[in-house]
């Protein structure tokens, strides 16, 4: 009896020290699981749209591990497809400079390349700055699904699971186009939500265009898509791919029953039209296609008041009054109806007018509304084309500041003359610059609300109301005995109906010749800076087992979509 119960207390203690075992098996093994905590300030990635139609890649990550955390001696890159597979002998890759010698196919993540950082792992509490370029990547661009004879290129840039993560990122993508592409060509597409609308456009050290895109707000486990569009025929034909259906509604077949997925492409496909239509309305009033300032090239000196009207990016219905004052000024034109507006022009007509000047006139001499409408848009379409030209090479932004300041000199100019006659002499040589002001209709009222006007020898062409008689109880001008400047007896305006006639000229182009303002300047834009669509299709797996792959959709995506560090 007493030998029993010993065994039985001997098999309880088997068992409870069998069971301690294990429990500490599990703790052992738990503890000996690594963790990974790490922050990425910093992350840019050069994208080269290559003239063979591949792809190279250039990131260069900052890490931060955390000080509790195991070293960092894996980087997973996500790659755009399984063309990697081929190439893998064109990566290349350091930390902090000492190379790394284990770059292979991921053994943890899908559509992804391992960097064995070895010897040179991060250890808690440091930092680590980790390089690395792949060229030669295929199956990248596809069939512009705006324009059939344009490619599409969408990139994603690697990203890491969000359980090892943490912080905010300095985020750049730079796209560098492929070569021969001319600053009128390319175009961007929609930017991610969040980011700055446009992005920074120049030109590489080879000469290629660059777009550039930054968010120094932006973190390195979310999805961001950013897109160009360039002539196909930069690129051999065979590089640009047809989308599969699945491409072009977004689906990753492989996960297609994974709720992940399912709630990535539903907010895709209602989240991104929402954001593309609130950037296509605020582009449809920007004239110029995307612009290219080479630094130290400075200012585009040398543009009339008219194109600096469409660099500063002025209505449509102003810009269009202002090329009507110009060709009445110089005679080659004159005003028979104010309401409807209608002129006629002047033989012989003067030498020495502008392109533009000329096409006014042309769309002017036409009998339709409608096909005068239509003329007059492709007149302001070929002005905004010699402007974009005219600017290549040279600093937007300070060419805009330049120009803002000569219209306030020019408004300092006349609000500082002495009396009326020199005003009046004044304005009338810098009021094509003075037109330039944003507020333009009030200041001239105010400027001119308390002085006669000397009428100019060309106003009668402008309006062809009798001076000294009336038009609707409104008194046009009274005689002067005083001489001008000049030494002519000249009629004069009281100051308001002076400004009134000449702010209310762009009421009248608006309300007689070109109908809606919006309407009339979306069909110029439409063909100076038309508005892509977003083009992508998917690729890339996120670090940790996440079921879904990129949410892209449409006809042109080179998706990088995810990576991380283990």
């Amino acid at each position: 009896m007493v030998a029993a119960m010993r065994d039985k207390k001997n098999i309880r203690k088997i068992i409870l020290f069998g069971v301690l075992a294990l429990l500490f098996l599990a703790i052992t093994t738990t503890a000996s699981a690594q963790t990974y905590a790490f922050s990425v300030p910093n992350e840019t990635v050069n994208v080269y749209w290559q003239s063979g139609g591949t792809l190279a890649l250039v990131y260069e990550f900052t890490f931060v591990n955390a000080s509790y955390a195991d070293p960092i001696d894996f980087v997973d890159v996500a790659m755009p497809n399984n063309s990697y597979l081929s190439v893998l002998s064109n990566a290349s890759a350091t930390v902090d400079g000492n190379t790394i010698n284990h770059i292979a196919d991921s053994e943890f993540v899908d559509t992804a390349i391992e960097l064995g950082l070895g010897a040179n792992q991060i250890l808690a509490g440091e930092t680590g700055v980790v390089r690395f370029e792949i060229y030669g990547l295929t199956n990248v661009l596809y069939e512009d699904s705006d324009s059939s004879d344009y490619a599409s290129a969408v990139f994603s840039p690697a990203r890491f699971e969000s359980d090892f993560v943490n912080g905010s990122t300095d985020l750049t993508v730079i796209y560098h186009l492929p070569p021969g592409v001319t600053p009128e060509e390319p175009r961007w597409h929609t930017a991610p939500n969040g980011w700055q609308t446009e992005p920074t456009t120049g030109f590489d050290s080879e000469g290629r265009i660059t777009y550039t895109w930054r968010n120094p707000n932006a973190n390195a486990y979310t999805q961001y898509l950013f897109g160009a569009s360039f002539p196909a025929s930069y690129v051999p034909a065979s590089a640009i791919g047809s989308p599969t259906i699945w491409q072009n509604f977004g689906v990753d077949p492989e996960a297609i029953f994974g709720w992940l997925c399912t709630c990535a492409f539903i907010s895709f496909f209602f989240a991104i039209p929402i954001l593309s239509i609130r950037s296509s309305k605020k582009r449809k009033l920007k004239y110029l296609p995307p612009k290219l300032a080479l630094e130290g090239h400075g200012i585009k000196r040398g543009l009339t008041a008219i194109e600096a009207a469409i660099l500063l990016e002025q209505p449509m219905d102003k810009i269009l009054t202002m090329i009507l004052f110009a060709v009445v000024k110089k005679g080659a034109a004159e005003v028979i109806t104010r309401d409807p507006l209608e002129i006629k022009r002047i033989e012989p007509t003067p030498t020495k007018l502008r392109g533009y000047e000329i096409d006014f006139l042309k769309a002017m001499s036409e009998s339709g509304k409608a096909k005068r409408k239509n003329e007059l848009q492709d007149a302001m379409i070929q002005l905004v084309k010699s402007v974009s030209k005219s600017m290549k090479g040279f600093s937007q932004r300070e060419t805009k500041n330049y120009y803002e300041k000569i219209t306030e000199a020019a408004w300092q100019q006349v609000e500082e003359a002495d009396t009326p006659e020199v005003r009046s002499e004044t304005y009338d040589k810098v009021m094509e610059w003075t037109m330039l002001d944003n507020e333009y209709d009030d200041r001239t009222k105010r400027v001119f609300r308390n002085y006669p006007v000397f009428i100019p020898t060309w106003w009668h062409r402008y309006d062809p109301r009798p001076i000294g008689g009336t038009t609707s109880g409104r008194n046009l001008g009274t005689p002067v005995s005083g001489p001008t400047p000049g030494g002519t007896k000249m009629p004069t305006l009281p100051g308001s109906d002076f400004a009134a006639s000449v702010v209310n000229g762009t009421q009248d182009f608006a309300a007689g010749v070109i109908g809606s303002v919006a309407g009339f300047t979306s069909g110029v834009t439409n063909k100076t800076n038309p508005v892509p669509k977003s083009s992508s299709s998917g690729s890339g797996r996120s670090s940790g087992g996440s079921s879904c792959a990129c949410a892209c959709a449409c006809a042109g995506c080179a998706c990088a979509c995810a990576g991380g560090g283990r």
